[in-house]
């Protein structure tokens, strides 16, 4: 991160001075001046902001992505967003040109506590007039961020200030409403999560808190800006403008209380699956849901502008996938013009084509899983299909694809990926070759708690009496 002490020179300092009263650690003239605006550019998931003023609360970790800093005024945090165009490297080797915040798409998340007074200071960098809503926010009408009709757009260099206090906890987002077909399409939105101020019936305490947003792109390849017009056809399905194998894993530790927050800023819905765990839905954008409507599930529906917050005890230890399971959104670059080539023998055929064409290659003759061990030249900046490695090979996933990694070893706190899991002998899948050992693990299942072959069986002597003729006529 950095602070760009430049920019606040030509920021328009004096369209807030006045009235600040100095904090401890802030002196009166930085007061009277525009928080410095904190810029992330690096794409790993940083570590989560422990707050160091105000009220405590247990913070979020944003998936390849950073939280806000702030300062206190006055009993006040004042966050600074600076909407502008950004480089997002969406994975290694391909980068995409888009707008966002404060060097990022998505911007970064904001943290507040229920009941905290909240000023948002947001300058415009772009080469049109923007605006942000708040998504979800109860808050006067004049900040809620509709380009005229609760405010005027901010204009190119300007900077806009929203103050509300966060009423209600819970998981919302932030984007613009204004030109918001091409300000969205180009990537511009992010995160806000308000911690409850005090112990809340509805929701628990967690050891690990994930969030990250669902967003869509249509690049070509070998092109840098997304096509902003594209209503069906993406072909980039990404996590925090992230495809795997660009997308961070989940690490947690063994028997740790998780929590993942997911927003869905894209033109479609998403089911969100998880292997090897049930979770409940213990919250949506609307709050907390009461636990008499919870039940346990292992995908849920993420419709358009929607949040779903889910929690589960990790007690299952592995690496275990994390996905959409629209099977299109695991895949990068993908292309919508391909034929199918199934079944079709083109060993003749290719041959006489690559006297002609020495770099033809046939596609889709026997289903697109080629694809994931392809080494094939690309174009320039875009990303394979499907790719990644794993410890077995090639992951025939990509897109909206990633890793849940639960480890006995992982330290409370710690983050870091574990690498690959390593499995107990008996537990993995094997090719059979003939007869079938009993695997170690079926041995120390044990058996039901009440075997058949021990319940205990009375002989019942049933006694047939039939009625007499006397009175039944």
């Amino acid at each position: 991160m950095s602070s760009r002490r430049d920019f606040l020179r030509s920021a328009g300092i004096a369209s807030i001075a006045g009235g600040a009263v100095a904090a401890a650690s802030v002196s009166r003239v930085a007061m009277a001046a525009l928080p410095e605006p904190v810029v992330q550019t690096k794409p790993n998931t940083m570590p989560p902001l422990v707050p160091n003023t105000g009220r405590p609360y247990n913070p979020v970790v944003t998936l390849n992505g950073w939280t806000l800093p702030w300062r206190m005024n006055n009993g006040v945090k004042e966050f600074h967003l600076v909407a502008e165009p950004v480089v997002r490297e969406m994975c290694e080797g391909f980068k995409a040109h888009l707008w966002g915040y404060n060097g990022q798409s998505p911007g970064p998340t904001i943290e507040v506590v229920e009941g905290d007074r909240v000023r948002i200071f947001v300058t415009n960098k772009l080469g049109e007039v923007t605006s942000v809503h708040w998504h979800g926010q109860r808050l006067p009408n004049g900040m809620d961020g509709v380009t005229g009709l609760n405010q005027p757009g901010i204009e190119p260099g300007k900077t806009f200030v929203y103050e509300f206090v966060a009423r209600r906890p819970g998981t919302f987002m932030y984007h613009p409403h204004a030109d918001e077909m091409v300000q969205m399409a180009m990537g511009m939105m992010g995160f806000w999560v308000t911690h409850p101020k005090e112990k809340h019936p509805l929701i628990d305490e967690v050891d690990r808190d994930f969030v990250f947003l669902l967003n869509s792109y249509d690049i070509d390849p070998g092109a840098y800006t997304p096509k902003i017009m594209t209503m069906v056809d993406f072909n980039l399905w990404t996590w925090n403008s992230r495809v795997f194998p660009g997308i961070d894993s989940l690490n947690v530790r063994l028997n740790d209380k998780v929590r993942i927050r997911i927003g869905n800023l894209t033109m479609t819905n998403h089911p969100i699956h998880l292997h090897g765990h049930e979770f409940l839905i213990t919250g949506t954008d609307g709050g907390p849901t009461p636990k008499s409507a919870r039940w346990p599930e292992i995908t849920t529906d993420v419709a358009v502008g929607q949040m779903r917050q889910i929690d589960f005890l990790a007690d299952e230890p592995g690496d275990w996938a994390f996905h959409c399971h629209k099977s299109h959104h695991t895949m990068n670059a993908m292309g919508h013009n391909v034929p199918t080539m199934i079944g079709v023998d083109h060993r003749g055929v290719a041959k006489k084509i690559t006297n002609l064409i020495p770099e033809y290659m046939v596609m889709a003759e026997r289903g697109m899983h080629d694809m994931t061990e392809m080494e094939m030249p690309l174009p320039d900046n875009t990303a394979q299909m499907m790719t990644g490695t794993g410890p077995f090979g090639s992951v025939g996933m990509g897109g909206m694809f990633s890793m849940l990694k639960v480890r006995k070893e992982q330290k409370p706190g710690d983050y870091s990926d574990p690498g690959w899991y390593k499995h107990p002998p008996g537990e993995v899948a094997f090719e059979w070759t003939g007869s079938l050992p009993d695997p170690a693990r079926f041995k120390a299942e044990g058996k039901g708690a009440m075997p058949v072959e021990r319940m205990p069986i009375k002989q019942v002597e049933v006694q047939v009496r039939k009625p007499t003729g006397h009175g039944n006529h």
